[in-house]
């Protein structure tokens, strides 16, 4: 099972077929708050982890202790990204672009995190790129931090659970499972719809106030 968006070894099929759970959770945890993890294939990944466990491919484990994991390593990964946030400060913004860190990336998170406030913690796990700096951007903004585990754990737990369960029903029906590239393909559409929509607001604002 390859999805060929980009290199094999961002494949969800390969990279589970490699490295087993261990690298599912370390995908979920860089991703979730490590700078250089927005890259990584988040959604797409753990619907492919509940469609292999509904199969009984790679993943031998039961259901409800991949999920509980996979919400342990979401978390501690947010947990990372705000302490990332709270050392790095201001100097994040002042950080210059690399081939692993984009300026852009930075101010989209914190554009999210002013629109929706201690929400976007939420919210911010099923938009990629956006999730990986949310938390990094709540910690640069001092939100209080008892507030941000709150609603980190629930983001975490919505996220965690809520993909790879709808992934692991999928898998049960005939239809996904003689077309998992064109599901795999369809789920990283919707992930980056998201992106797509406030990419083109961004732009009519942009238009508006040339006018």
């Amino acid at each position: 099972m390859t999805l060929a968006l980009g290199p094999q070894w961002l494949d969800p099929g390969h990279l589970i077929s490699t490295f087993g759970l261990i690298g599912v959770l370390l995908v979920v945890f860089a991703e979730s708050g490590l700078l250089i993890g927005f890259f990584l294939p988040g959604d797409s990944l753990l619907f492919t982890t509940g469609l292999l466990v509904a199969g009984h491919t790679y993943l031998t484990q039961p259901l409800w202790l991949i999920c509980l994991l996979i919400v342990l390593a979401a978390v501690l990964g947010d947990q990372t990204g705000y302490l990332i946030g709270r050392k790095a400060g201001p100097a994040l913004f002042r950080r210059p672009d690399s081939r692993l860190f984009k300026q852009e990336n930075v101010e989209k998170a914190n554009a999210f995190f002013e629109r929706y406030g201690p929400r976007s913690i939420v919210l911010a796990r099923f938009v990629p790129i956006v999730r990986t700096f949310t938390p990094v951007i709540a910690g640069v903004g001092a939100m209080r931090y008892r507030t941000f585990v709150v609603f980190n754990v629930i983001g975490g737990t919505l996220w965690g659970v809520g993909v790879t369960v709808l992934g692991y029903f999928l898998g049960q029906i005939d239809f996904v499972k003689t077309n998992i590239e064109l599901i795999l393909i369809a789920i990283v559409v919707v992930s980056l719809l998201p992106i797509v929509i406030e990419y083109a607001r961004a732009r009519r604002g942009t238009r508006r106030a040339r006018t």
